[in-house]
């Protein structure tokens, strides 16, 4: 008795979606660890990854990790340093070590490899397709897996970007009042840092973090200026640095790089309602503008020849 390719292709469907329905509704517990890091200070959170664990981890943990640095450095010929900004721009492996981020994100980018050069091979083996269609198929496969992750990377650095833009504003209305309520930029800082939250001032307790290790403020600042994803971030940054510097009063400054951000949001938003209004007319001119010319154009034999 054979079994249809579609019927084991079905079946495999419906097996995964039931399999994160029952995950959705009865997720795994928290490790201890996701509970108590939010609660201690930035100094005192771990950032060593675990070492591999088993016979397997230990004897194909380092082939894996040298195959996926190879495929990284063919795939992405701009460096490491490059790959680094990009991940901390993103704000991805957080709890990594800097020499370990661009190890981490070459295995995600393996698996994603081998993911879908694996879905592409099991397609073509269900379909019963003839070898040339297979072998487009993995190809297909692997360049999906392969564009994959870059393709991740970089919208995460556009939604990181969106929610500083956003963020920028606030934090620079409250550094500018506690400014003018009495204090110095590394206090000011210190205390929004101590009761905000957010990716803004998750780059302010990075460069308190460099501050207490031995780097001046000015230094500290300008160093997260030079990592931040967001300009308007790097301008209030780099303001920050020339007022704790030189001791120039930084309120003005800030107020007028809110107003910037402020104004910068308006003409995106403005623009974007406009780029909407526009799309908005594309189903019009794609669907009825043809049956409208159907029902023109449908008595012109009639009107001009006299047939029916």
């Amino acid at each position: 008795m054979t079994v249809s390719p579609l019927v084991i292709l079905s079946a495999s469907v419906s097996s995964v979606v039931a399999g994160l329905l029952v995950y959705s509704l009865f997720p795994p517990a928290r490790s201890l660890a996701s509970r108590i890091n939010p609660y201690l200070t930035p100094t005192r959170v771990t950032t060593r990854r675990p070492a591999p664990t088993g016979p397997l981890g230990v004897v194909f943990g380092p082939i894996l990790r040298g195959l996926a640095s190879r495929l990284g450095r063919f795939l992405d010929r701009s460096g490491e340093k490059v790959t680094v900004l990009r991940l901390r721009q993103a704000g991805w492996y957080r709890d990594f070590p800097e020499e370990e981020t661009v190890a981490a994100f070459r295995l995600a980018q393996l698996r994603s490899i081998a993911l879908g050069a694996g879905l592409g091979f099991a397609v073509g083996q269900l379909l019963r397709l003839a070898p040339v269609p297979r072998i487009v198929l993995v190809l297909l496969g692997l360049f999906i897996g392969a564009t994959r992750q870059q393709g991740a990377l970089q919208a995460a650095i556009t939604r990181r970007r969106d929610r500083m833009c956003i963020e920028i504003y606030t934090v620079n209305q409250l550094l500018a009042m506690r400014i003018r309520a009495g204090g110095g930029v590394v206090h000011a800082v210190q205390d929004v840092v101590k009761r905000g939250e957010g990716e803004v001032v998750t780059e302010l307790a990075d460069a308190l973090r460099l501050h207490r290790s031995g780097w001046r403020a000015g230094e500290a600042f300008r160093r997260i200026a030079e990592l931040t994803p967001e300009p308007f971030c790097a301008r209030t940054y780099r303001l920050l640095a020339t007022a704790e510097e030189r001791g120039a009063d930084l309120a003005p400054g800030l107020l007028d790089l809110s107003e910037d951000v402020r104004e910068t949001r308006r003409e995106t938003m403005r623009r974007s309602a406009t780029k909407r209004r526009a799309a908005m007319l594309v189903p019009i001119i794609a669907i009825l503008a043809p049956v409208l010319l159907l029902f023109v154009a449908a008595p012109l034999p009639y009107l001009i020849t006299g047939w029916r």
